[in-house]
């Protein structure tokens, strides 16, 4: 049931939108649909009419408090970092952008707000959603294709006819990495559980490595990049599967120092260093390199996997869709942690 507890009344708001709102820290049902308001627009932003938006591990981690070293939601808070749908209305300050135009996007980290009706976003972090394929898809990529795109391309530099692997395939960030891997010319391997073996190897993984029932080091290693997407223990050993001088990108666990230096309140950063000296005694030991990833925003990466989208050599795999009123629900979904690529959530028609 949706919790509207202690919203305010659509008409206290001039156009209230509706919106899934959180007012503190906790499981799904800390969350409440409202009517708020309609977004302002600054002069270097545009608003969006939100078709679709999709869910990410983040999501939950700034729901449950876990995220609040590094970003720390002013409550009451909109979650929901990917959003696609119809620009509303621009700033004075926008150049090439107008009302009409459909976008997608990976909103600012200190803004968010994709469950909603309605949401602004600087210009810098939008891109013309592609061409191929429905809302829900477009809505899928913005975050999961970003990660992937930075971990491989940038940080990691991955060069035709190496080798990588990637952990999770079949999950939101794993589906995209195979197929950005793939098209970089890499030889790709994943991880994933034997029902996903088919979906994986469609998607472009020259070997699909069943994680329930095998050792990885047993079907392949000496890999150039690991693409580590579990963090925990998983960090360790993707270091071991590296060759000398490989390296493993982290898109979810502990931080480098390079990262605490940056973000970081330096109070924290001597725990940091503590909590992750096996790593690094580990990196050191086999002559491999650990990085940490922090995805950016970024309109112009973002029009490039909008290109890889229509020329057919990037899709989004689609897990479950549900309604605005029943995010609640895809959160508990998306938490399960089984999620076979997005799962998102339909806005408006």
């Amino acid at each position: 049931m949706v919790n509207r507890a202690r919203c305010r009344p659509a008409a206290v708001y001039p156009r209230g939108v509706q919106a899934f709102v959180m007012d503190r820290y906790g499981g799904p049902g800390v969350m409440r649909l409202c009517d708020r308001p309609l977004p302002a627009v600054g002069p270097r932003d545009v608003r969006i009419r939100v078709r679709a938006a999709s869910l990410n591990p983040i999501d939950w981690k700034l729901r449950q408090g876990k995220a609040k070293p590094v970003i720390k939601p002013t409550l009451p808070a909109i979650l929901g970092c990917d959003v696609a749908g119809v620009i509303d209305e621009v700033g004075a300050e926008v150049t090439g952008w107008k009302a009409g135009d459909e976008v997608f996007a990976r909103l600012e980290k200190d803004r968010m707000g994709a469950l909603a009706e309605y949401v602004a976003a600087d210009q810098a972090v939008i891109a013309r959603r592609p061409r191929r394929g429905s809302w829900e898809e477009a809505a899928a990529i913005p975050l999961a294709g970003l990660t992937a795109l930075q971990a491989l391309r940038d940080v990691a530099e991955l060069r035709p006819g190496q080798r990588v692997l990637i952990h999770a395939g079949a999950g939101g960030v794993g589906t995209l990495a195979i197929q950005i891997a793939h098209r970089l010319g890499a030889w790709v391997a994943t991880t994933t559980s034997a029902k996903n073996t088919e979906l994986v190897t469609s998607l472009g993984a020259d070997l699909a490595i069943d994680y329930t029932r095998d050792k990885i080091a047993d079907r392949a290693r000496d890999f150039d990049v690991v693409l580590d997407t579990l963090g925990g223990a998983s960090e360790v050993a993707s270091l071991a599967l590296c060759k000398p001088g490989g390296v493993v990108v982290g898109v979810s666990g502990m931080p480098d120092a390079a990262f605490a230096k940056a973000h970081l309140p330096a109070a924290l950063r001597p725990l940091l260093w503590m909590a992750t000296g096996k790593r690094r005694r580990a990196a050191a030991r086999l002559g491999v390199r650990y990085r940490y990833l922090f995805m950016r925003p970024d309109g112009d990466e973002l029009a490039e996997l909008a290109r890889w989208v229509d020329d057919g050599s990037l899709r989004a795999v689609i897990h479950q869709t549900y309604p605005l009123a029943k995010v609640a629900e895809a959160f508990a979904e998306l938490e399960r942690g089984r999620a076979r690529g997005k799962v998102i959530v339909t806005v408006s028609a």
